[in-house]
């Protein structure tokens, strides 16, 4: 066991209990314990969906992807960071002036049905379920690695940790968890970047060149095609990173910590420069885990190249080095599941149990019972499906959940906003056609499915080629919404959308505006 690492976990676990001890106190009501009660500014909830979205795929999973596939890699960090300008200039204003607690409020707010909210809850604790086996994934390699512990003791460390934090902190804890991983994951990925930027004489010339014959790729290393080796598969990648941010519960409800759609608009520029510049240094993790670990430690390690990262780290700078890198990835772990939970929990807890069990007669102490409880729910159903994808790269699975985001939701939230004639039909059928076209290839496709024992989860020949689905399954979530409606003959209200347009688009609701107007007149 690693003695040095082993104390900076204790600190890193104490400071983030000690965060949760505070938030409890904060956290009484439902608001609170869904939104930290709005009280987040802009620059804090940037830090916090910064932290929130550079997760074990990221720090661990990418600089592996490219460490051990060269060029391909980093289509990671490319999708996830062009991602955002989705956000910025779609979602982001819209979805705070739509929504209360949860994406489902959103889309609510145009069609009051309780099959509309009921899917859109299910697709979120969908996701965030998929997301967190990324994260338990990477975790349970992690502390196998650093403390000795086996992989399934791993994840239960972590599953009890992240449940604690939301069961007892609710927003309060898991925003300032984040905020904290987000400085220590930055000032840990640019020290590494540095120490190896300095081993090329801070030269991108040498580097590059050194990289031609670092690997057992050789030259190829710098060139696209070493993972993917099929053009679609890559465009399918690309869309499911792209567009599947918008569709992420977990970052979807950081926009409800904010008091207005102007700070929700600060907060994504300021995550956007900190993700940018995040991203930029993946490639200094990457190229020095090839060169400096070697690709046989690295796959000897983890098979899907999750411990690049920390091994580089200590290679570069020894123990400490590599004992704080660690202690930082299980920081940015830990950040990142708690938001997960703390999504599916609401979904649950508000939709499911309030407004559909309940039909929003819940109280709030009722409200808050249900949250914890499936809380609790969807951590133990995680851990268990964890253990089963232990081989797997951690990006690559999030890729996966991002396929299933991209495909389910963001079709509904696109034509809520800006299409007229969308009606509840359209909605119902483009969630469930986008989730179950998602989750059937995946099902079919080489990520559950390979020839080769180890490689993935079963041992058979793949029905679906893909390793992503998205340029499949994101296409069907629009058209089975398109022919939803179309082929409905259920009509909306034209005056709904106009006051969802309005409400969008300035957070004013219409019919203050109007009785404004007439208020004016009659004076």
């Amino acid at each position: 066991m690693n003695t040095t690492a082993f104390v900076l976990f204790l600190v890193i676990v104490g400071i983030t209990l000690v965060i949760t001890y505070y938030a409890s106190k904060r956290t009484k009501t439902t608001s609170e314990f869904y939104t930290a009660g709005g009280g987040l500014t802009g620059w804090q909830n940037g830090l916090a969906i910064a932290g929130d979205y550079m997760s074990a795929a990221s720090f661990l999973g990418i600089a592996g992807a490219i460490a051990l596939g060269g060029f391909d890699g980093f289509f990671y960090s490319i999708g996830y960071l062009v991602a955002y300008l989705v956000v910025l200039y779609i979602v982001a204003e819209p979805l705070r002036n739509l929504g209360k607690y949860t994406m489902a409020d959103m889309i609510a707010a145009r069609f009051n049905d309780r099959k509309v909210r009921g899917f859109a809850a299910l697709n979120t604790i969908s996701i965030s379920i998929f997301y967190m086996i990324a994260q338990l994934v990477g975790a349970g390699g992690l502390i196998h690695l650093l403390l000795g512990l086996n992989y399934s003791t791993s994840v239960l460390i972590v599953g009890i940790l992240m449940t604690i934090y939301v069961v007892f902190g609710g927003m309060h804890a898991t925003s300032w968890v984040q905020i904290t991983k987000a400085v220590l994951l930055m000032a840990g990925t640019f020290i590494i970047s540095l120490i190896v930027y300095a081993k090329f004489n801070f030269s991108f010339t040498n580097m590059f060149e050194h990289m031609k014959t670092a690997t057992p790729l050789g030259e190829i290393f710098l060139n696209p095609g070493n993972k993917f080796k099929d053009p679609i598969d890559v465009i399918s990648l690309n869309m499911a990173l792209v567009l599947g941010t918008a569709g992420l519960p977990h970052i979807l409800i950081r926009f409800f910590t904010v008091k207005d759609a102007p700070t929700a608009r600060k907060s994504v520029v300021y995550a956007t420069w900190l993700i940018g510049i995040f991203y930029v240094m993946t490639m200094f993790l990457g190229f020095g885990a090839a060169a400096f670990v070697g690709h046989d430690n690295i796959v000897a390690a983890d098979k899907g190249g999750n411990m690049a990262a920390p091994l580089l780290a200590e290679v570069l700078g020894g123990s400490f080095l590599f004992a704080f890198v660690s202690a930082v990835a299980f920081a940015t772990i830990l950040a990142v599941v708690s938001g997960l939970v703390l999504s599916a929990a609401s979904a649950f807890a508000h939709d499911f149990y309030g407004h559909i069990i309940r039909r929003g007669q819940a109280t709030e102490k009722e409200q808050m019972l249900a949250a914890r409880y499936a809380s609790i729910g969807v951590a133990v159903l995680s851990i268990l499906l964890a253990f089963f994808a232990q081989s797997l790269n951690v990006s690559f699975l999030v890729a996966l959940a991002f396929a299933v985001a991209a495909s389910s939701n963001v079709p509904v939230i696109i034509f809520t906003i800006y299409w007229r004639r969308f009606n509840t039909t359209g909605a119902v059928t483009g969630m469930i056609v986008g989730l179950l076209s998602a989750l059937l290839l995946i099902a079919i496709g080489p990520n559950i499915w390979n020839p080769e024992a180890g490689k993935a989860i079963l041992v058979g020949h793949p029905i679906f080629p893909l390793a992503n689905p998205g340029i499949v399954s994101i296409p069907l979530g629009f058209i089975g919404a398109f022919l939803g409606t179309i082929l409905s003959s259920k009509k909306e209200d034209p005056a709904k959308y106009d006051e969802i347009l309005v409400k969008a688009n300035t957070g004013i609701h219409l019919g203050n505006v109007v009785e404004k107007v007439v208020d004016k007149k009659v004076g």
